[in-house]
């Protein structure tokens, strides 16, 4: 190969030589980036071309050269026919931008120059499309150049070339129409009347053919009105007008064409919004909408007619007044796109629903009129389902709707609550409904779907902040949902508005409980509501992030429980669903004193205390309406636990905190599975975590931790017979925890647990019910023993009797004792996902606790606990609900705590109790077995370190530890850092160590000198490859230099380079440890250090003295790598073509017989030739060929008696066998032959 190009040099230097070409004066460079230019313009990305042709302009404008000019008009008339569309429209945008800048080229010439380059007589057949394109996009340019209205002869040419590619449709579909458009709609009543009206006057004639052709004419009756009079129309059409009834089919199978054009996209066809608009101009809407659209259009099967329908109502609604509003969303378009609503919910099924929102809010966005929004409202309200409207009620649409309109309409849907007239409504029934109902759906059921839907409707008005409305207008709602969940009318007064408006049809019992979650629902949004109006105290408190209140300050929930007041004291006139009983009346009045003090209170001096409390007691107090028994031992207890707070001197010494009460109610509502408590409990805590103490913080931990007994999990607030319930079942726990912990199976298979129970309490009942069966025998002397003489002896009819009733009563006992067992056992298993599901909520208070107070002293004491979850967790069952808690668990701890912006810096006198943490951290992430686990203790001794160093200045932050003791601390790493390297089986990781020197790398020159001795003393091949990893990110990192001087890192790259010398390169550490030696060799010859790496190099070239290491693969390019940067490049590899020899070619080359085909001699050609006999010289065949033929024969007469007893499958398999041999060989041989 050497010698090859040897002697091609020399042919060329021998050969003329060519003068050396000069761009002194930077022409070629400029000629480049001239043309440079015209690349930029096809290429796909927009910004590229547009960039291009400004660039092209630019240059043109600042040039004196015409060729230029000249050159870039013929370059862009050439690429108006490229292949790609974003070429072509790329040339087509510049060259408009170049006609419009240059006034001086003429559009005749151009237009000239386009027919002539793409001329669609003289172009191949495979070049009509790009010739189609060309002469398309040339009259894009013209028309785009804003010149073509100057030159009216010009224009009439582009006409009728556009009106000539018609016929190209496949290729250009309605391109050439709507540019056609275009024109018109520039184009003066001068030019069109004198110029353009006689060319488009076939056009116009046959308007009512295509969509295109319609569209023209729509477009010119709009632009010239004064020239397309109803007498020009009546000889153009035939009629004076387009909307007429002669017209109706045509237009009819025109809107029909549009509709398929289209089909699902989200498009509306111009034509029918064009006709539309005439239909209004011509006054003729109500006949359009009937007959075209109603008649026409949904005549057909559901499809794209039917989704034009639904497309032509949303782009109508505008442009329609309040009557034409009302008459269209009560027809039958509203009830076809109703059906389609309930068959569109199929995951398979187009839905409209989405384009059709997008519809009415662009229209309540642009509509200021409160009328055509309360219409619009209305109507799509009222198209309901066997009374069930089938609009969601959360429908973001009312996002855009009107004060005044929105006022309107929270109005008529309380009317429509108390008296529902479904009469008017646009009712429908699908199909299968019709063919299931064997009568009509009854009224009241249709009234009770449609309050509920009215319910869920004006809860999402004031849970949607986004939703615009006054205070008013909020508890308004709240007060009448409130109303209808809890309270009747008995006699109307002025007084309670609510019940002025009578019932048409009583609330039936399954609403009312509806009604009364749509409440508790409503709370919570009203809970987390902000300060609604733009007055200044709203503002002051939004500034606050202040929710739940109203701009006075009071809370939502308290105005709600004013209401509630009022209508309890007024029992003439409402009655309450459930009656309260004079205990629980008394507890709601003394509720109402308590929180009337605590306001009092607030107001003198606000404390979080107060709040909290008040906020309590209103939660508490309102779910009275529904808990009344359990409401009221709660309100007991927590009016107790104020009395003790609010104490000015506490009587005993070892009186709770305020703050440890509320963190007990808190932990006790949190056990009730509501999700308002659950908000309003993380609302409460949020204000008293400044204020909470070490105390209240181990109350919510001991929750958390699963060594502590369930009984002692912090709550507070229980019932005295559960207590004792529970310390009866105390010693029963324990027993099932330990069994279920020897069972370690999951506790959501109920059947395997079954059957685990079974096998071990089996011993113990069948002992003791053979004890009793025995006794039940002997006594009725039908067991034998050994003394009896008899063997059989039998018992009379009254014996047996009676012994059938003692084994029935004893197996019936024995049942009964089974079914107990696993009844005690189902309840315990339920009480466990209790368990979790109420620490689950107390990670709320956790996730709080540290996202508030994240740089409170009393995080240090969370480090410990919450490992102790994680780690018990991973070890423990493993449920979907086990799994979310530990989940939760581990983020909270990763991200909230150790990953948190604000950390603890209150270390004052604790420096000996967090270095001992530290050394208990590490300590157990050696010790444990799982990685991940020991993964979160080494995070949590970062974050001890970090505590601990505190902040340091940036020019400090390198050589500072702030109060950390280094030599501790770095002999504690040390350890766990040789643990890690010296030990089979240690569950930490490389990364962790080098996430610690990358945060700490004071460390990490303390330590580096053990990762270096490691190399080789590793116990494995995997450790050694780490150590590697360390020290080369140690070698790597600015910090480690700027912490080293200059002798100690050659030093150090000395140390390294003995260390490598005496490592065996294997699979397992010889990527890590050749990566650490490029890095080496590269340092010590770019900074030119004194280090001796002959011995290194010889080291590497004996690992490929044997050349193991020439063929391609990732540890063999890292070793050619660096062994480049001590000039020692990769042989190249000659391939050697493999001399086949002739036989081996013949046997190759031969045929195989193909199969179903008769052998030769079976051929009725070669029947009568003669047989050879022996000894006889047969010179056509080959030696040897014969003894193969015989040799062949009797392998398959062997094969033949060995496949023959076979069955049909074990037949096939070994064939399948013998061709996947025969491709294997036959794969060999190509390899080979390769």
């Amino acid at each position: 190969m050497a010698a090859v190009m040897q002697t091609n040099m020399g042919e060329l230097e021998d050969s003329t030589v060519r003068p050396k070409v000069t761009d002194a004066k930077g022409i070629l460079k400029q000629n480049r980036q001239f043309l440079d230019y015209f690349w930029d313009i096809a290429k796909p990305e927009r910004e590229v071309r547009l960039k291009a042709i400004e660039d092209l302009i630019e240059r043109l404008k600042q040039s004196e050269k015409p060729d230029e000019l000249k050159y870039s008009l013929k370059r862009l008339v050439d690429g108006l026919s490229h292949t790609r569309e974003d070429a072509r429209s790329g040339y087509s945008v510049a060259l408009a931008q170049l006609l419009s800048v240059f006034e001086e080229i003429s559009l005749k010439s151009t237009l000239d120059s386009v027919k002539e380059k793409h001329n669609l007589q003289t172009a191949k057949k495979k070049f009509i499309r790009n010739a189609a394109f060309g002469n398309f996009f040339g009259v894009l340019a013209l028309s785009q150049s804003t010149r073509l209205h100057k030159e009216p002869q010009v224009m009439l040419e582009c006409v009728q070339l556009l009106q000539s590619l018609s016929r190209y449709r496949e290729h250009l579909r309605d391109l050439p129409r709507k540019t056609m458009v275009d024109i018109l709609s520039e184009t003066s009543k001068e030019v069109f009347e004198e110029v353009l009206l006689s060319a488009l006057q076939s056009d116009l004639t046959s308007a009512l053919n295509t969509p295109e052709q319609l569209e023209l004419l729509l477009v010119a009756m709009q632009k010239f009105p004064s020239v397309l009079k109803p007498k020009k129309l009546k000889k153009l059409l035939g009629t004076t007008a387009v909307i007429t009834k002669e017209n109706m089919p045509k237009l009819v199978e025109v809107l029909k064409t549009a509709a398929r054009s289209v089909k699902k996209d989200n498009i509306l066809p111009p034509v029918t919004f064009d006709l539309l608009q005439a239909s209004l101009r011509e006054d003729n809407f109500e006949m359009f909408w009937n007959e075209a659209i109603i008649k026409g259009m949904l005549s057909e099967m559901p499809g794209p007619t039917h989704y034009l329908g639904f497309r032509l109502l949303g782009a109508s609604l505008p442009l329609l007044s309040v009557p034409e509003l009302e008459f269209v969303l009560s027809g039958d378009v509203m009830r076809y796109y109703g059906q389609h609503m309930l068959s569109a919910q199929l995951a398979y099924r187009f839905k409209f629903a989405p384009e059709m929102e997008k519809y009415v809010s662009e229209f309540m966005q642009g509509c200021p009129d409160a009328d055509k929004q309360l219409v619009v409202a209305l109507g799509f309200t009222q198209l309901t389902n066997q009374g069930y409207p089938v609009v969601p009620s959360s429908w973001k649409v009312l996002e855009h709707m009107d004060l005044c309109a929105l006022q309107q309409y929270v109005e008529w849907l309380m009317k429509a609550f108390c008296k529902p007239q479904l009469e008017k409504c646009l009712d429908f029934s699908t199909r299968r409904q019709k063919g299931n109902q064997e009568s009509e759906v009854e009224s009241d059921s249709c009234v009770a779907r449609f309050r509920k839907w009215i319910v869920q409707r004006l809860s999402f008005i004031v849970e949607n902040h986004q939703i615009k409305k006054e205070e008013g207008l909020v508890m308004k709602m709240a007060r009448f949902i409130f109303f209808h969940a809890f309270f009747d009318v008995k006699k109307p007064t002025p007084e309670i508005p609510e019940t002025v408006q009578a019932l048409s049809v009583p609330i039936d019992q399954q609403t009312r409980a509806t009604i009364s979650s749509a409440f508790y629902g409503l709370l919570q949004g009203l809970n987390s509501m902000a300060v609604l109006g733009d007055s200044p105290e709203a503002e002051r408190l939004n500034s606050r992030r202040i929710l739940g209140v109203k701009a006075d300050g009071s809370m939502w929930i308290y105005c709600v429980v004013q209401y509630a007041t009022t209508l309890l004291n007024q029992s003439k006139h409402v009655q309450s669903v459930q009656t309260l009983s004079p205990e629980q009346r008394q507890g709601w009045d003394s509720m109402l004193e308590s929180v009337e003090a605590l306001r009092k209170k607030a107001k003198k001096s606000s404390s979080p205390e107060h709040t909290a409390f008040q906020h309590l007691f209103l939660l508490v107090g309102i779910q009275m309406f529904r808990a009344p028994d359990e409401s009221l031992e709660l309100l007991n207890d927590l009016r107790t636990c104020v009395e003790k707070a609010q104490a000015k001197k506490s009587k005993k010494k070892k009186e709770p905190h305020w703050v440890e009460v509320v963190v007990e109610i808190l932990l006790s509502l949190l056990s009730q599975p509501s999700r308002l408590i659950r908000s309003v409990c993380k609302a409460v805590f949020s204000r008293i975590c400044p204020h909470l103490t070490q105390e209240a913080l181990s109350s919510i931990l001991n929750v958390l931790d699963p060594n502590k007994d369930e009984d002692e999990s912090g709550v507070m607030v229980t019932d005295e017979k559960e207590k004792e319930k529970k310390r009866k079942r105390k010693e029963e726990d324990k027993q099932d925890d330990e069994e279920e912990d020897e069972e370690g199976s999951d506790s959501s298979s109920d059947d395997d647990d079954d059957e685990d129970e079974a096998m071990e309490e089996g011993k113990e009942l069948d002992q003791k019910f053979r004890l009793d069966l025995m006794k039940v025998l002997q006594g009725q002397n039908a067991l034998a023993t050994e003394e009896d003489g008899s063997d059989e002896e039998e018992l009379d009819d009254a014996g047996m009797m009676k012994l059938d009733g003692s084994l029935a009563a004893l197996f019936l006992e024995q049942k009964k004792k089974i079914q107990a067992k696993k009844d005690e056992k189902d309840r315990l298993r339920k009480e466990k996902v209790l368990v979790r599901d109420f620490r689950i909520k107390v990670l709320d208070m956790v996730e709080m606790f540290l996202s508030k107070q994240g740089s409170s002293a009393l995080v240090l004491g969370m480090v410990e606990p919450l490992l102790s979850v994680i780690e018990n967790g991973m070890s423990s069952e493993t449920s979907q609900q086990e799994q979310d808690f530990l989940r939760r668990a581990a983020d909270i701890f990763r991200n909230r705590l150790c990953r948190a912006k604000y950390y603890c810096r209150e270390t004052d006198g604790r420096e000996a109790e967090l270095h001992e943490m530290l050394e208990r951290l590490i300590g157990r992430a050696q010790k444990l077995t799982d990685s991940s686990v020991s993964l979160y203790y080494f995070s949590a001794a970062l974050y001890v370190v970090k505590v601990l160093r505190g902040i340091v200045s940036e020019q400090d932050s390198l050589r500072l530890m702030g109060k950390v003791d280094v030599e501790r601390v770095t002999t504690c790493f040390r350890n766990a850092l040789t643990s890690f390297l010296t030990k089979r089986k240690s569950p930490l990781t490389g990364a962790m160590f080098i996430d610690l020197f990358s945060r700490f790398p004071v460390l990490y020159v303390n330590m580096l000198d053990t990762a270096v001795e490691n190399i080789t003393a590793g116990v494995r091949e995997h450790q050694q490859g780490q150590a590697c990893l360390m020290v080369l990110r140690a070698l790597q990192s600015k910090d480690v230099k700027n912490l080293m001087s200059d002798a100690q890192g050659t030093e150090l790259h000395q140390k390294v380079v003995d260390q490598l010398t005496k490592v065996d390169f294997s699979p397992f550490n010889g990527h890590e440890a050749l990566e650490l030696c490029q890095h080496i060799v590269r340092s010590v010859h770019n900074q030119k250090m004194l280090v001796n790496l002959e011995l290194l190099q010889k080291v590497l070239k004996s690992i490929n003295a044997e050349g193991s290491l020439q063929k391609p693969g990732q540890l063999e390019d890292m070793y050619w790598s660096v062994m480049k940067l001590f000039y020692i490049l990769k042989p190249k590899m000659e391939k050697v073509k493999k001399v086949v020899e002739p036989e081996q070619t013949e046997e190759t080359t031969k045929k195989k017989k193909k199969k179903g085909f008769l052998p030769e001699t079976k051929k009725r050609k070669n029947r009568k030739k003669p047989t050879v006999l022996e000894g006889t010289e047969t010179p056509e065949t080959p030696e040897g060929a014969s003894g193969e033929k015989k040799k062949n024969k009797k392998r398959k007469q062997q094969g033949g008696e060995e496949t023959q007893n076979q069955p049909a499958t074990k037949k096939a398999k070994t064939q399948q066998q013998q061709n996947k041999k025969k491709k294997k060989k036959g794969g060999q041989q190509e390899a080979d032959g390769k």
